[in-house]
């Protein structure tokens, strides 16, 4: 598929030119390769050609799809129901999408009985649009205060989902204050917490991500192209 190795080199060209221009590494930047309605035998020959990282938005999506892709990353990147907790907290590397301390609880009691922690990022709707879930900015800190005491979590970072813009500068304030909330909730120091991640960028916006901190950034379309 000359199409796929071709789209693979421009993002990360794209990446790398993203991370010059913040005097940053490339080598810093996950890229998560968003596989929603993808086919198995494309995911397998992105992973042959090198995506290390997969990211799906729904579960029951990621569970049909896993068993057939060795060599992968998985990502839980979509919202995440309490009653779904049970099929996937034990299949995944990082579910990008925390956003209510029941969804915690359920997760903590998972991961307690099955005696591990489970990484996890939270969900912040930094733009406050009604169509996306997430945590308002100010109710985050108090929230990880609380979410901290959960020993069977491992909270890694921030995620958010910026405004679908045709001009991605619209939406560098939303990167930028998702990474002045990561700052935030550093200098508090809780136990058990560690925002080594910031989860945002999607094929439209990526590089502006990238330049405002980003370091996981969840590109669908431009690997595999448009999906319905």
């Amino acid at each position: 598929m000359v199409y796929l190795a071709e789209n693979i080199a421009r993002v990360r060209e794209r990446m790398a030119a993203a991370a010059r221009r913040s005097r940053r590494s490339v080598d810093e930047v996950t890229l998560v390769a968003v596989t929603k309605t993808v086919a198995v035998e494309v995911i397998k020959e992105a992973v042959a050609l090198g995506l290390e990282d997969l990211g799906e938005n729904r579960v029951q999506e990621l569970l049909a799809k896993q068993p057939y892709i060795e060599g992968a990353r998985w990502h839980l990147i979509g919202h995440l129901q309490r009653n779904k907790v049970r099929q996937v907290w034990d299949k995944v590397e990082l579910i990008h999408s925390v956003d209510s301390l029941a969804l915690a609880r359920e997760l903590d009691k998972r991961a307690v009985s099955g005696g591990r922690r489970i990484k996890v990022l939270i969900e912040v709707n930094v733009a406050g649009e009604a169509s996306k879930f997430g945590l308002a900015p100010e109710a985050v800190p108090s929230f990880i205060k609380e979410a901290s005491g959960f020993t069977g979590l491992n909270i890694m970072g921030l995620m958010t989902v910026a405004p679908l813009t045709e001009d991605p500068e619209e939406v560098r304030p939303v990167f930028r204050r998702l990474a002045a909330l990561r700052r935030e909730v550093e200098a508090l120091h809780l136990p058990g917490v560690d925002m080594r991640y910031l989860s945002m960028g999607m094929s439209n916006d990526f590089e502006v991500a990238i330049e405002e901190g980003a370091n996981l950034v969840r590109i669908g379309t431009a690997i595999f192209g448009a999906r319905t």
